[in-house]
């Protein structure tokens, strides 16, 4: 082949490549242009889009009459933008200064290298005005909303609060998130290739839909009522906590739960206890959170005595005028295991022993009935599950395996030792035994409604129905009615109104630390129960009788609740 011809055929080679690329070339253009021109056109918006996001308000919670426990304010949001800062010694001074913030922080945020940077959320509204009138290139003042909690400490433990960002940590705030969040709004702006918004050009707004607010069982005027009579004794008794639940027993609505001391909802991170360094450690925190009347079990005593009863009842292994000898003590395997009267109370029938709480008696109704048999009535009265409430970290029961379960466990276990329980299981089982059987689910949450006020979701609970027969909670209900009328329960008494109940002093583990829980449990009237209510008093100082320092804090609150109920 000659030099020309081959040339001529790398001339001819070449070229075909060329049209080769040019082909797949157009080709390319062409996919793009037609096929992916939406997909390209979207990137080039978001190239040329800024997104800031408008927090949605929180619903509302209210007591069951519309008072509101928790509401919002305003706030802003401050951001930078770093292409758009055109004088950044300026922004770090005015902002350091009008946030009260370390210089380097804000100097951090201000120089990154950002589409948008967070400089503070939930600043006041007024000092948001204050940074906006300053017109500071770059800098964005966005409202916001903050959660406010109009009555600080009321039910703190219950409500619970919300993080920085607007989302429930605790209590009821948590439990019914997915319906207070609400949607977030966003404002979009157009910018140029650098990042600056393009002068003139309409910002989008997509505007932000209220959460649902959320109606509660709980009153507030019984909350307050209540925390006010808890907080006097905590104060007397010197006592660790004081815990209150009231309950209606037909259908587990919450009129109130207190837990003294409490903590401000409004700031949280703020340690409120006796003794303790201000310092935010977790540990403490989360103790200063805990809600005892759940998330704490306890030893019950003698207001258990209730349970035991019910399942001799239920087994027909008693009746109310068998006759039981209390010399003050039961020997029991290789254990002497006392009565609260050292000296006994001799003689006496079932309804006497119930009166009297006397522990040799429920030893040996115990014994009667069996392991067996408590338990298929713990079990029936929902005592080895959850209650079921809507409020989060719940506690279990802590139980003997049944097979584990001695003599002397039995005899402990027939009045309240030996095994560990909530105090709302408590008041679940008994409010069980006293209603006719049924056992219900305790619960706050009502409904929900919009920003328009309709009703939009209605929540339901389940009730297990038979857990006892009628014939033993009529029976239960009159001896109950005779412990506050003339057994150990007398301090539990209201004037005009009949009260049925049963005390207990617990001691706290280990034995012989000196530290009791004393408590009552009580509900009227006593025919018809519509409210049942348990008190605990944890580690008073001086007297810690149940009968003696609990049942009056229950009659004092019963005075007041009573008559407002069913004037």
């Amino acid at each position: 082949m000659d030099t020309k011809t081959y040339q001529r055929k790398k001339i001819v080679i070449v070229l075909a490549g060329m049209i080769f690329l040019l082909v797949v070339l157009l080709a390319r253009m062409w996919y793009i242009m037609v096929n992916r021109s939406q997909h390209y056109k979207e990137r080039a918006d978001d190239l040329h889009e800024r997104e800031r996001v408008i927090k949605a308000e929180r619903g509302i919670i209210y007591d069951r009459n519309g008072v509101a426990l928790a509401t919002n304010k305003s706030v802003c949001t401050i951001s930078v933008i770093h292409n758009q800062i055109t004088d950044p010694e300026r922004v770090i001074q005015v902002l350091a200064e009008t946030l009260e913030m370390e210089v380097q922080k804000v100097r951090k945020r201000v120089e990154k290298v950002s589409s948008i940077e967070k400089v503070r959320s939930n600043v006041p509204k007024e000092t948001g005005d204050l940074i906006r009138s300053y017109k500071l290139d770059g800098v964005m003042v966005d409202e916001d909303y903050s959660r406010y909690y109009p009555f600080d400490a009321l039910a703190a433990k219950t409500i619970g609060f919300t993080g920085g960002e607007n989302q429930g940590i605790i209590g009821l705030e948590v439990m019914y998130d997915d319906y207070l969040q609400g949607d977030e709004g966003r404002i979009l702006t157009v910018t140029d290739v650098r990042g600056v918004e393009v002068e003139n050009s309409a910002e989008t707004r997509v505007e932000p839909i209220m959460g649902e607010s959320l109606y509660l069982s709980l009153d507030y005027n019984i909350q307050s009522y209540v925390t006010q009579v808890a907080e006097k004794i905590l104060k007397q008794k010197q006592a660790k906590s004081v815990s209150v639940i009231l309950m209606n027993p037909q259908n587990g609505e919450l009129y109130a739960m207190v837990n003294v001391p409490e903590f401000n909802l409004n700031e949280p991170f703020v340690l409120n206890m006796s003794g303790e360094a201000a310092v935010n450690t977790q540990d403490l925190l989360n103790q200063m959170w805990r809600n005892g009347c759940i998330n704490d079990t306890y030893e019950p005593g003698s207001t258990f005595k209730i349970i035991t009863a019910t399942a001799a009842l239920e087994k027909k292994v008693v009746a109310l005028n068998d006759t039981f000898s209390c010399p003050g003590f039961r020997i029991v395997a290789d254990r002497r295991i006392r009565c609260h009267k050292a000296g006994g109370h001799g003689s006496e029938t079932f309804t006497q022993g119930f009166m009297n709480s006397c522990n040799p008696v429920f030893m040996d109704v115990g014994a009667r009935v069996g392991i067996e048999g408590l338990y298929e009535y713990f079990e029936k009265l929902g005592l080895f599950e959850k209650t079921g409430i809507d409020l989060p970290g719940e506690a279990a029961s802590i139980m003997h395996k049944i097979e584990n379960v001695g003599e002397v466990e039995l005899a402990t276990i027939s009045f309240g030792q030996s095994f560990q329980i909530t105090p709302l299981q408590l008041l679940r089982a008994v409010s069980a035994v006293i209603n006719g059987g049924n056992l219900v689910t305790p619960h706050f949450g009502m409904y929900t409604v919009n920003k328009e006020g309709d009703k939009q979701t209605v929540f339901e609970y389940p009730v297990k129905e038979g857990a006892i027969s009628q014939e033993t909670s009529e029976t239960m209900k009159e001896l109950l009615g005779l412990v506050v009328s003339e057994g150990t329960g007398k301090n539990g008494q209201v004037e005009g109104y009949f009260v049925g109940g049963k005390t207990a002093t617990s001691q706290k583990l280990p034995r012989g630390s000196g530290k009791y829980i004393a408590s009552f449990i009580g509900f009227s009237p006593v025919e018809n129960p519509q409210i049942i209510g348990i008190v605990l008093i944890d580690e008073p100082t001086g007297t810690y009788y149940g009968g003696t320092i609990a049942a009056p804090v229950m009659s004092e609150i019963y005075q007041m609740v009573l008559p407002y109920l069913f004037p």
